[in-house]
């Protein structure tokens, strides 16, 4: 059952990937099946935010602006342990996250690499560096005003995010090629045009 969008297509990357990437990775790596070519299987979103022991408004503004720039409702995120040095509490809320997958994830991805990214000042791509060693990449985003959902007026505090693109594979030199052919701007190389 393949979840298709509104216009009833599916998403551009998602038929990117079925249409060219798969068929290339196969090729490049010497799988003998389709089905063992590496795949996006989710993102994950991440916002952390300590200060909201001190100011409560804080984590509604940031559960506000992830659900705008996702559009999916965030998870909240509670303090695992007390630290009296931070004023935590066991079970207090700290943070949102985000799990896309299937049509939101490749639209995210889409808007992420082709509308986000350029607003970035001084942009020359992301760092090949940032592999976890298990075929999974984190991207770390400074401030929430890059994404063109968010209304510069309204917001009260600037904050990070990180943005964790997690693959069917446990090795770092596929999981790159994956994300290459889909479009991430890794520094250094000339990203891949994909038609539309």
């Amino acid at each position: 059952m393949a979840a298709e969008n509104g216009a009833g297509r599916k998403p551009r990357l998602q038929r990117h990937f079925e249409d060219e990437v798969r068929d290339r990775l196969q090729k490049e790596f010497g799988f003998s099946s389709s089905m063992r070519v590496p795949r996006l299987e989710k993102i994950v979103v991440n916002v952390g935010a300590g200060e909201a022991a001190r100011n409560p408004k804080m984590l509604d503004a940031v559960v506000d602006e992830l659900r705008i720039i996702t559009g999916q409702q965030p998870a909240l995120r509670r303090a695992k342990q007390a630290i009296s040095n931070f004023g935590l509490r066991k079970g207090m809320p700290i943070g949102a996250m985000v799990t896309l997958r299937r049509d939101r994830m490749y639209e995210f991805m889409d808007r992420l690499f082709n509308v986000v990214m350029p607003r970035i000042r001084d942009f020359r791509g992301v760092s090949t560096r940032s592999f976890d060693g298990r075929g999974n990449y984190t991207l770390g985003v400074r401030e929430q005003l890059i994404f063109p959902e968010i209304d510069y007026d309204k917001v009260d505090q600037v904050h990070g995010m990180d943005i964790t693109f997690v693959t069917s594979t446990d090795r770092d030199d596929e999981a790159m090629a994956l994300l290459r052919e889909l479009g991430m701007p890794f520094r250094g190389e000339t990203p891949i045009v994909i038609a539309s």
